[in-house]
């Protein structure tokens, strides 16, 4: 079995190191403009599978694709990209529950088939403020994750409480769902499981 990250992430990298199968990484080329009035689950479903067919076009295997936002007060929210921003997101999620969505979906470039699905995560923020905020960001400097934290890391400290079945899914892969699809592939991840 040829696996294939469509993915240039370090975070979904290291989490897909863990199953100890062997994998490379491919950057893929789609625009990530969310649709007129798409909503979080549709976004994270079709960014996807864009991602997983736009490898596919160079690549042969079996591609794995991913998406992921956190939806909080009605809003999507993305990667913030400087501290500006990210500062403005912790304080809208201070006290809130954010529901992060991840898009997951497996391609077969040989048989053209692909399956996709979405996984949700609930995060529920503590009440910050403002110094707790910058210290943290300074820290950890988040600025590439949605929602604007890393839970494996010093973002744990923000939360009150989590709320999901597979804690890979709030860092970006959902791993317990990848194995899911491997077997409705009739894949036995087991069988490519490689010694660390």
């Amino acid at each position: 079995m040829k696996l294939i990250l469509a993915s240039t992430s370090p975070y979904r990298r290291t989490i897909l190191e863990k199953l100890c199968i062997p994998f490379s990484c491919a950057a893929p080329n789609i625009d990530e403009t969310p649709l007129k009035s798409e909503t979080a689950d549709e976004l994270v479903q079709r960014l996807a599978a864009e991602k997983a067919q736009s490898i596919a076009k160079s690549h042969k295997g079996l591609i794995i694709g991913s998406d992921q936002v956190a939806f909080a007060k009605g809003t999507i929210l993305g990667k913030p990209g400087n501290k500006t921003k990210a500062i403005e997101q912790l304080k809208m999620l201070s006290t809130e529950t954010v529901t992060f969505y991840t898009g997951l979906s497996l391609l077969d470039s040989d048989t053209g088939r692909q399956q996709t699905m979405v996984e949700t995560f609930d995060v529920t923020f503590k009440q910050l403020s403002v110094a707790q905020i910058n210290r943290y960001l300074d820290l950890e400097t988040p600025y590439d994750c949605a929602g604007s934290f890393k839970s494996e890391g010093l973002g744990i400290a923000l939360f009150s409480s989590l709320q999901g079945r597979d804690p890979n899914s709030l860092i970006g892969l959902p791993l317990i769902a990848l194995i899911e699809l491997l077997t409705s592939f009739d894949i036995d991840a087991f069988d490519y499981m490689q010694p660390a």
